[in-house]
């Protein structure tokens, strides 16, 4: 069987091997030629290179998921507080809370579905309805005019938006195992580009009219909606994104075109859904990966969303007084690490430490860190930036090493006919903690703002103890027995 010349320059990466004993070896594996992930499975030969092209494809995909859920952080406070909801500003975290955890409550009760659907139907077609539906959602939570409003387009761009799962899923399938922590990096590093584009475009485009008076004037639309113009541009690389995505390859195998007797004695092209959830459970390295990933999910975004709360609350309750466009000035320069350290670092560090590890030790770093934020408030001066700045890059490096690594792992312990549903019922179950995160991360402030004066943990301290408990319990499960060393190895399809 001749490997497919049809599909364009994106699927050829370099090839270290003769061509003709490559198409030798698919040919005795019974590579069927009409089958789509049959066609790209030269991707998974172990001489084969790095499909560069195909990955930065994809990691534009993965930033059209990633901004809509890190944009609204530098202005959260400041719209929550234009809907005229909170009575008194500490009830403002509360408010805050539940707009950043519709959008997980919504993805959270479509995980599985989504992934049922790219195991059945293909991976392209979920990642276009995933980016279709910010263009449409986002869009239509930028003309938000009151609370109910917003939380309700979160919500249904959260349902729509089912794809970081298969997203995960698609890497793991373009790349062979030596190449597994690059594919995964560099879905890392689209996360990470989205926490410098996205707080960047929320900070400086949010409240046009008040920012830049000259260009936007008094009674515009942009003033008469403040928070569609970063909408508004989110949605227009999502429409870019759409016609990436169709220049993509699938792959995802025709279940007739993988005879192996052992799949078919587990599960036979007429196998249902929930059989495969069912085998799911039933892997424990799989749901031990997950529980460190949901644990780790929650404290991430809580923290994303409590940083830029403490940040932009008043000095006299603990926090810096900065404005939305200084929050989104330090994330955009702590994504900026993040860039280097997952092309350049991690994928080193994955391969002399391992996944698990990686994960342990940048959980643990995370403790030490949190615990010297509450202080940051007593700097004076230009060293308060300087420190602001430091500590948020550290912690946006490990964060992604973390997420990172959990991605890899929960890919190392399932097969490609099981992976798409994997990273599905992942993604549900991670949607609930992350939408956990930002709603008790907001009770826990709201209720940290009232007690500056307490004896035990006062104020903002409280807050970073409450991020602190989930960074340990992470540290924690990613100890034998509970995580086996096996999630380490990528498993074989057998």
């Amino acid at each position: 069987m001749a490997v497919s010349r049809d599909e364009d320059a994106l699927e050829q990466p370099l090839l270290q091997d003769d061509p003709a004993k490559l198409e030798e070896e698919l040919r005795s594996c019974n590579h069927d030629p009409d089958c789509p992930g049959c066609k790209v499975a030269y991707l998974k030969h172990p001489k084969a290179g790095a499909p560069l092209r195909l990955l930065l494809g994809l990691g534009f995909v993965m930033l059209c998921t990633c901004l809509p859920i890190s944009v609204v952080y530098p202005f959260l406070y400041f719209m929550v507080k234009d809907f005229h909801v909170a009575r008194v500003d500490a009830d403002i975290g509360f408010y805050a809370g539940w707009i950043g955890s519709s959008f997980m409550i919504g993805r959270a009760s479509t995980g599985i579905l989504w992934g049922s659907i790219a195991d059945r139907y293909g991976r392209k077609p979920t990642m276009f309805a995933g980016v279709a539906s910010v263009v449409v959602w986002n869009t239509l939570f930028g003309l938000s005019t009151n609370f109910w409003m917003a939380v309700t387009t979160r919500f249904l761009l959260g349902c729509f938006n089912g794809m970081l799962g298969v997203v995960q899923a698609y890497a793991s399938e373009l790349c062979n195992e030596e190449q597994q922590p690059l594919g995964l990096s560099v879905v890392g590093t689209a996360w990470g580009f989205g926490l410098i584009v996205g707080p960047a475009l929320g900070g400086f485009l949010a409240q046009p009219a008040l920012k830049y008076p000259d260009v936007f004037t008094s009674g515009s639309l942009f003033d008469r909606f403040p928070y569609l113009l970063q909408a508004l541009c989110i949605s227009s690389i999502a429409v870019l994104g759409l016609f990436v995505v169709c220049l993509l390859p699938e792959t995802l195998h025709r279940k007739s075109s993988v005879p192996k007797v052992k799949d078919l004695e587990k599960s036979n092209p007429g196998d249902s859904t929930e059989e495969k959830v069912e085998s799911i459970f039933r892997n424990w390295p799989l749901m031990a990966a997950m529980t460190l990933y949901c644990l780790w999910s929650l404290h991430d975004m809580a923290y994303d969303e409590l940083f830029a709360l403490w940040s932009v609350s008043p000095k006299s309750y603990g926090g810096l007084g900065y404005t939305s466009s200084q929050v989104g000035s330090v994330l955009a320069v702590a994504g900026c690490a993040i860039l280097g350290s997952q092309l350049g670092v991690f994928p080193t560090i994955c391969r002399l430490l391992g996944p698990i590890r990686a994960c342990r030790y940048g959980a643990l770093i995370t403790i030490p860190l949190l615990v010297a934020y509450p202080y940051f408030g007593r700097i004076q001066g230009p060293w308060l930036s300087v420190t602001v700045y430091a500590a948020s890059v550290v912690k946006c490096i490990v964060t992604t090493a973390v997420m990172t690594g959990s991605f890899i792992l929960i890919n190392n312990c399932v097969k490609q006919r099981q992976r798409g549903a994997a990273n599905g019922f992942s993604l549900s179950i991670v949607s609930v903690f992350k939408g956990l995160g930002p709603a008790i991360g907001g009770i826990v402030f709201s209720y940290a703002q009232k007690r500056q004066h307490s004896w035990f943990f006062p104020g903002d301290h409280l807050v970073f103890l409450f991020l602190n408990v989930f960074a340990l319990l992470t540290v924690l499960t990613s100890f034998e027995p509970f995580l086996p060393k096996s999630a380490n190895r990528l498993i074989a399809d057998d």
